[in-house]
């Protein structure tokens, strides 16, 4: 869904006032993996829609996410809150990257109709399966938070994001006792048209942690405007605690699991069934 350019280090947000804080430990977290790509700083990368394959890339993602892993056990719990800014440090432009606009047909007709028959499925290990439009999710107790982006390729955002808690909904679809994690299921493929009728549809996953934290939400609105189809239009995941590539565009589906073992090549994700780690933390 994302795809990354080598750059020797971040690009500045929009605003000033978050580059001259004092530093935290969030950023001490994005640090070790600004490290560790600068190790394959020669690699091509485009964005994170196309990440590289390239081995040394890899390796470098995962050691860099196995210490910030480690770190976040350390330092803070699992519930521990990312960082919010203030209005003043919203960048004037969100970058958009990765799928800018689905080419699938069924995110085609829903876009050209302004996604009024777009509905949100949670399914899966639940009491209560439901479908939710966007009217519906707008009409839900919203939160809004002001946070900032980092993406795997280096560079980071600061954004305005309003959306309904991902916990909202679990409490009302009641996620069985078995459940374990939360799968997003996206309406862009990846890959194109597959001669093997193979799946390439961009996918990602959090446990039940993550799902229930209070700043997981599910952003309709960005920068106080409905979310731009370049952003993931109608709705996004937004995992503040994780790096970009987790925060899943173009939502379609959600579903409740106990395992990923039948889901793909069984790692969680997209990027994960390519080498790349499941836990993204920063």
């Amino acid at each position: 869904m994302m795809t990354p350019t080598p750059t020797p280090k971040p690009k500045p947000i929009a605003s000033g006032h978050a580059l001259r804080r004092a530093p935290t430990r969030r950023a001490a977290l994005h640090a070790g993996l600004r490290t560790a790509l600068a190790s394959v700083g020669t690699l091509s990368l485009a964005g994170c829609d196309k990440l590289s394959n390239t081995p040394a890339f890899v390796d470098a993602l995962k050691s860099a996410q196995h210490l910030s892993h480690a770190a976040h056990r350390v330092v803070a719990g699992r519930r521990a809150m990312a960082q919010e800014f203030s209005q003043a440090d919203v960048a004037a432009h969100f970058k958009a990257n990765g799928t800018l606009v689905p080419a699938d047909a069924d995110y085609q007709a829903l876009m050209r109709g302004g996604f009024k028959e777009w509905k949100l499925e949670v399914a899966g290990l639940v009491e209560t399966p439901a479908a939710f439009t966007l009217a519906e999710l707008r009409a839900m107790p919203s939160r809004t938070q002001i946070t900032r982006h980092d993406c795997v390729e280096g560079w980071s955002t600061i954004g305005k994001w309003k959306g309904v808690q991902l916990s909202h909904l679990l409490t009302q679809v009641k996620p069985l006792a078995n459940a374990k994690f939360v799968v997003f299921r996206c309406a862009d493929s990846m890959d194109g048209p597959s001669l093997d009728g193979r799946d390439s549809k961009y996918y990602e996953s959090v446990d039940l942690d993550d799902a229930y934290h209070a700043q997981t939400v599910l952003a309709y609105e960005l920068n106080d405007q409905p979310l731009p189809v370049n952003n993931g239009a109608p709705l996004r995941a937004r995992i503040e605690r994780q790096l970009g590539y987790k925060h899943a565009k173009y939502l379609m589906r959600i579903e409740l699991v106990d395992s990923f073992a039948k889901i793909r090549d069984g790692n969680g994700g997209y990027w994960e069934d390519q080498g790349y780690e499941w836990y993204a933390g920063i």
